[in-house]
């Protein structure tokens, strides 16, 4: 069954996509096209001995971090992870700025110094990538916190995997955010492995979203690969956060197409189980949606997909014309 017929009928197409703009559904597939564009460089970047630092792509998971983002207003918070491009991107980073930090020249958002893990930028809420795993959940509750005692109408969402969810901190963030009434939307990517280890094998519960139960928040399991389920679940849980209603935990089951890192063999999943999530491609099947329902014709999906190609090299490009950093500015940039 082809990704045009798995999206459905036209006039099913047509339906899900009634009341919702155009300009704006073209952008998410642009997003989603941009974000694909990134992560798939950077194998590229690693045999070429252009990257600096480990990267981790999140192919598969563009859905999640741009049906999120396209939920918030341009004044809220987001927290990243590890695998963080694609939140970056989806709240507006620049992808210049991005792949310079990857290839660790001057031009890149922490002048070279941070690498993939660590792309932050405040202009836009996205409050930094953490290269340890749950590191920004405190983060995300000082931000919420912040904008409760300076009366600011803004949310924040914390971008966090599968495997973080048994950390500690996730505990005590979430009873906090709870006791607090905090604006904040605890949203895991749960795209079934945290490095090679299944959900299942150290996670007692199999719907994570119960975890919310015990601290009396909503909880709620959603489609990862459908960026208009993820959009529709996080407007919600930003809603019901911003009108003083507390904090959410959302799971979006998800799948990572590629390795944890460059050069993961992947010998804990069989082919036959990756072809089952592949068929399920989150771009693919927006674009089929698209489609199917008229919003757009096959051309113009060609040529979106084109230029997130095109703006990717063409941030590689200005990547490796940009400087490398001062060695004399090493210990600048650092906290005493």
């Amino acid at each position: 069954m082809s990704l045009v017929q798995s999206a459905g009928t036209d006039a099913q197409a047509a339906s899900r996509l009634a009341g919702r703009r155009r300009e704006e559904m073209v952008d998410l597939l642009s997003r989603m096209l941009l974000i694909r564009a990134f992560d798939s460089i950077l194998p590229e970047l690693y045999t070429r001995n252009l990257s600096r630092g480990s990267s981790h792509a999140a192919l598969g998971q563009e859905a999640v971090a741009v049906g999120a983002c396209a939920a918030l207003e341009p004044q809220d918070y987001i927290t990243s992870t590890h695998r963080g491009h694609g939140h970056a991107i989806a709240k507006g980073a620049d992808v210049d700025r991005m792949m310079a930090e990857l290839l660790g020249r001057a031009t890149g958002y922490c002048r070279g110094k941070g690498g993939s893990m660590h792309i932050a930028d405040f202009s836009v809420g996205m409050l930094g990538a953490n290269g340890i795993v749950g590191g920004g959940f405190g983060l995300a509750a000082g931000a919420a916190l912040s904008t409760l005692i300076l009366e600011e109408q803004r949310v924040t969402v914390c971008f966090f995997g599968d495997g973080a969810i048994n950390q500690g901190l996730f505990h005590e963030t979430a009873n906090l955010a709870s006791v607090w009434c905090l604006p904040l939307v605890l949203l895991c990517e749960n795209n079934q492995f945290a490095m090679s280890a299944r959900v299942s094998s150290v996670t007692a519960v199999s719907d994570l979203s119960r975890r919310a139960d015990a601290y009396g928040m909503p909880g709620q399991s959603v489609d990862g690969m459908d960026v208009l389920a993820v959009k529709d679940a996080v407007a919600a849980a930003a809603s019901l956060a911003r009108e003083g209603g507390g904090p959410s935990l959302l799971v979006a089951d998800c799948y990572r197409f590629a390795g944890h890192f460059s050069g993961d063999t992947m010998l804990y999943r069989s082919h036959a189980e990756a072809e089952e999530w592949l068929v399920r491609d989150p771009v693919e099947r927006f674009e089929a949606l698209l489609l199917g329902a008229g919003t757009i014709t096959r051309a113009e999906a060609d040529e979106l997909g084109q230029v997130a190609k095109a703006a990717i090299a063409a941030a590689l490009e200005f990547a490796k014309a940009s400087p490398y950093p001062d060695p004399g500015e090493l210990w600048e940039d650092f906290l005493d």
